[in-house]
């Protein structure tokens, strides 16, 4: 995770850097993902969430892009896995 000032700053990084972009979103966003996912972390009762839950807790945060999905692409020749 990199930090940013401001969508200008990270359009500059990106020209520089070159290769995959994931996503930008404000610091509060980033927060907000934080309670989500820690929350009951300390509960002994805590269990891994399953992907359909991790993807339910990218969602209630507004990560809904493509980018947050955990399941691999379709193949590109159109085939089956």
């Amino acid at each position: 995770m990199l930090l940013f000032r401001s969508e200008e700053h990270v359009d500059r990084w990106r020209a520089a850097a070159g290769g995959a972009f994931g996503a930008v979103f404000p610091v509060e966003q980033a927060w907000e993902l934080a309670r989500a996912w820690f929350a009951g972390w300390l509960d002994p009762a805590w269990r891994r969430r399953t992907l359909e839950e991790t993807e339910a807790v990218f969602a209630s945060v507004g990560f809904t892009a493509p980018f947050w999905s955990l399941r691999p692409p379709p193949p590109a020749d159109g085939g089956e896995r």
